[in-house]
C-alpha cells in the first residue's frame, strides 16, 4: 500500500532555523530515511515554501478566483509530506515515529493511503540538498 506521509508544523519556527540548526534536522531526518530509501520503500519526499508564498484557486460561482495565500485557520500548516510503500499501516506508524523522534519541536504526521493516478512524466525537478 502507498502512503503519504503529511508533516505538520508551526512554519514561524521552522522557517525561522538558522542553516546550521536546519542542517542538524535535516541530517537527522536523512538518517531516519537512509534504511528505507535504501529497502525501496521511499518515494519522494518534499517541503512546501511557507504560505505565504501560496496561491490559492477557490471555486467560484462563476469562475475561479486566484487569491494569494492558504488562508488557513491553524496554527499548525502541512510543511512537507513522504510518500512510501508499506506492507502494513504499522509500518508507517513506525516510520513516522521515527521521524518525530528526530524533528525538533512541535510537529504532527498524518498518514493516508493514496492512490496514485498518473505517475508523472516531469523530467527535472529542483532538489534540495
Amino acid at each position: 500500500m502507498l502512503y503519504a506521509i503529511l508533516c505538520y508544523a508551526h512554519e514561524e519556527t521552522v522557517f525561522a532555523w538558522s542553516k546550521d540548526e536546519e542542517d542538524a534536522v535535516m541530517a537527522k531526518l536523512l538518517e531516519v530515511q537512509a534504511p528505507y530509501a535504501k529497502a525501496g520503500k521511499l518515494g519522494p519526499v518534499g517541503r512546501l515554501m511557507p504560505t505565504t508564498a501560496a496561491t490559492t484557486v477557490r471555486k467560484g460561482k462563476d469562475e475561479a478566483l486566484v487569491i494569494d495565500g492558504p488562508f488557513a485557520e491553524t496554527k499548525e500548516v502541512l510543511l512537507g509530506f513522504y510518500t512510501a510503500e508499506f506492507d502494513t499501516l504499522d509500518e508507517a506508524v513506525t516510520f513516522s515515529k521515527e521521524l518525530s523522534a528526530v524533528n525538533p519541536g512541535s510537529s504532527s504526521y498524518e498518514i493516508r493511503p493514496f492512490y496514485v493516478f498518473h505517475p508523472g512524466d516531469m523530467k527535472n525537478s529542483e532538489s534540495k540538498t
